[in-house]
């Protein structure tokens, strides 16, 4: 079976989001001779708030007013430069719950280009999330879903090849979002290939301090210190939540940017039987590649 354990220690329950609450973060101001590439009106308000700035040393809710309005222009203008620098390509999951849009990382290549050769072919459309965990995470890809009956068991399904692992801890790993190949166990498949088509999607739990810690010593003993959870990674484990066990084990491929929290949150949420197939049918009716696509 094409499958993704359920860790045996980590506490689903915990949470760890109160480790970080009285972090402090910071920033730096921009140097005031820099002036972004805004509208005249925009370019004005900077110059007119700085020069302004420290006449009002005395007054705070006016020093704030002003703050304000200098660092707009630079935080507007960073963010369409953030989306405009962000060239991956992306492909919407039409489901019958709403639509999953997903960015795929350029970072592991072959499965990127094996999951655009399937969308453009169709293989997606119609097929089942047919593995739903509470908590955990949502999987589909199983093209023996198509035409399943009520009830049947699923999860062999797939083309009749298998992908190279391309793991890339710590840059790409489990946060709550992340799109991952699943895989047949290490028993069977020790080089940890993942399979053709099938793939899950990321919920899990934010997570305690110290299951975070039985996760890495967990993942540091499964790829024997080859791989580790970092402090970043724990950070945003607690705070966002994921399934740090699954790292180092499994190859992270893409992530979601839209339908994380409606979509996705509503699948995860299903009701299901004894092999973790939904009673109602979750389907995915059409994959699209997102224009403009890279050839």
């Amino acid at each position: 079976m094409v499958d993704i354990p359920i860790t045996p220690f980590l506490d689903l329950q915990s949470s760890a989001a109160w480790k970080y609450e009285n972090k402090v973060s910071s920033f730096s101001l921009f140097c005031p001779d820099y002036i972004p590439n805004t509208s005249l009106f925009s370019q004005f308000i900077f110059n007119f708030a700085f020069s302004n700035l420290m006449s009002y040393k005395n007054n705070t809710m006016l020093r704030t007013f002003f703050l304000f309005f200098l660092l707009l222009p630079s935080l507007v203008f960073a963010q369409q430069d953030t989306l405009a620098l962000d060239t991956r390509q992306r492909v919407r999951l039409e489901t019958t719950l709403g639509n999953i849009t997903i960015a795929l990382y350029d970072e592991t290549p072959v499965h990127r280009d094996n999951f655009l050769k399937l969308v453009r072919e169709g293989y997606y459309d119609s097929l089942l999330f047919h593995r739903v965990i509470e908590d955990f995470m949502i999987q589909a890809g199983d093209p023996d879903s198509r035409h399943a009956k009520p009830g049947q068991y699923l999860g062999e399904g797939g083309p009749d090849y298998e992908l190279p692992a391309e793991i890339r801890v710590p840059q790409l790993y489990h946060r709550r979002g992340a799109v991952a190949a699943a895989r047949e166990g290490d028993v069977e498949n020790p080089e940890r290939r993942s399979s053709g088509s099938q793939f899950y999607i990321v919920w899990g739990r934010m997570l305690s301090a110290n299951n975070i810690g039985r996760a890495r010593y967990a993942v540091e003993e499964a790829t024997q210190g080859k791989y580790t959870i970092t402090e970043a990674m724990e950070e945003d484990y607690a705070l966002h939540g994921g399934a740090p066990h699954l790292d180092g084990a499994y190859t992270v491929f893409g992530e979601v940017v839209e339908g994380l929290d409606t979509t996705v949150y509503a699948i995860q949420m299903a009701v299901t039987d004894g092999n973790d197939r939904p009673f109602d049918d979750i389907r995915i009716l059409r994959a699209v590649v997102l224009a403009p696509e890279r050839k």
